[in-house]
Parts: structure tokens; C-alpha cells; sequence
């Protein structure tokens, strides 16, 4: 089953309870919820304050993306600001497993990113603590990039390395991704799609949501 989680990133912040209430409303299946720290990514976003705050508002799972150095020290804080995913991206921490367990512990899912130049071997050691991978299909910081073409053979490369150990773990994209490419990488292997200029940025938020799962 393909899941569509639309990306705050894209939506209008000064409307923010509205545009999330358009998506739930419109059928997305989790809130993608980017948090970038200007370090790790040139960017700043939230934090766990307008996470917390925006969860009173919303009954979607919340998959919070932590593209910020030592996640380690913010794991908890999202965790009890009401996030039911938390990523971690594999550039950022020295101690990939350890942040891992520290999210199944809270009781949430696991997920590990790539930035799109990272290789796949890096997450070898990990598949057995995660619920979830995430590839990058732009460079990480902005949203309103176009797709990487290359990352299709990634994502491929990704689902045939997990139907050859038989793990059943989620593949999440995320960047560039519309009604045009939708089908191309859920063919590869793709089952979880991040968009979030692709429907915040459409005259028709729930209608776009619609098409893209039509479009697969």
C-alpha cells in the first residue's frame, strides 16, 4: 500500500492548523514534519514547541525528520512532543544504532536516512533496528527541488536488498516527488511518498492527494 505524507515544509505557516486540517482531511496517510537546525542542512525550521503544538490539531501519525547534528540530544524532547516516526539521518551521528534504539525504546518507529551521494551499505549493521529507511532524492535544506534521476536506481537497489534478506521494512522518499514520477519510484520500490510543494503549492490540496495515489 502506497502511503502520501505531505510535508509541512511547503505549507503556509501563518495557516498552519488550517493547511494541516486540509491534508487529514484530504486523505494523506502521515504528516511529514521536517526539522533542520542550519547545521546539518542550510536551513532552520521548528522544534519540538510547534511540534507539540500543532499535534492538538492533527490525527495523523507524525513522522518527524531530524536533519540536525546529534539527534541524540533531541530524541526524547520529539518523542514527548508527539512524534510517532522519528528519522535520523546516517551523516549526522556518530552513533547511528544507538539513536535507533533510543526511539524503539520511547515506543516509536525507527527510520534512517540517506542523503542521496550516501551509499546503502552504510545501514548494513542497522536493518535490524529499524521500522523504516528514507532516501533523499534531492539534496536535504529546501523544499521545491527537482528530483534526482539517479535516485531511482537507488530505490531499487534498496527494495532488492531487503526482498533478498526478507526484511520488511518501508521505503520513504523524499524530494522532487509529483503526479508526474510518483509511479516511477513506487515501481522501484518506493511505498511511503513525501510531497510537499507538489500538494501545498496545488489549487486543490486534497484533490492532489488523490491524483498521486491515482498516479501510481
Amino acid at each position: 500500500m502506497i502511503k502520501i505524507a505531505p510535508s509541512i515544509l511547503a505549507a503556509d505557516f501563518s495557516r498552519l492548523a488550517e493547511q494541516i486540517r486540509l491534508v487529514e482531511q484530504g486523505g494523506a496517510d502521515l504528516l511529514h514534519i521536517d526539522v533542520m537546525d542550519g547545521h546539518f542542512v542550510p536551513n532552520i525550521t521548528i522544534g519540538p514547541v510547534v511540534v507539540e503544538s500543532i499535534k492538538k490539531h492533527c490525527n495523523l501519525p507524525f513522522d518527524v525528520h531530524l536533519m540536525i547534528e546529534n539527534p541524540e540530544k533531541y530524541i526524547e524532547n520529539f518523542a514527548q512532543a508527539g512524534a510517532d516516526i522519528i528519522t535520523v539521518h546516517v551523516e549526522a551521528t556518530r552513533h547511528l544504532q544507538r539513536c535507533l534504539r533510543m526511539i524503539k525504546d520511547l515506543g516509536l518507529k525507527a527510520c534512517a536516512a540517506l542523503n542521496p551521494a550516501t551509499p546503502l551499505h552504510t545501514l548494513d549493521y542497522v536493518l535490524n533496528d529499524v521500522d523504516m529507511v528514507l532516501l533523499m532524492t534531492v539534496n536535504p535544506g529546501f523544499g521545491g527541488q527537482q528530483y534526482i534521476p539517479a535516485m531511482t536506481e537507488k530505490i531499487a537497489s534498496l527494495k532488492q536488498k531487503l526482498d533478498r534478506l526478507d526484511k520488511s521494512i518501508d521505503i520513504e522518499i523524499d524530494g522532487g516527488i509529483g503526479a508526474d514520477n510518483i509511479d516511477e519510484v513506487t515501481q522501484a520500490g518506493a511505498n511511503v511518498i513525501v510531497a510537499g510543494s507538489a500538494i501545498y503549492k496545488s489549487d486543490d490540496v486534497a484533490g492532489m492527494i488523490t491524483k498521486l495515489k491515482k498516479s501510481v
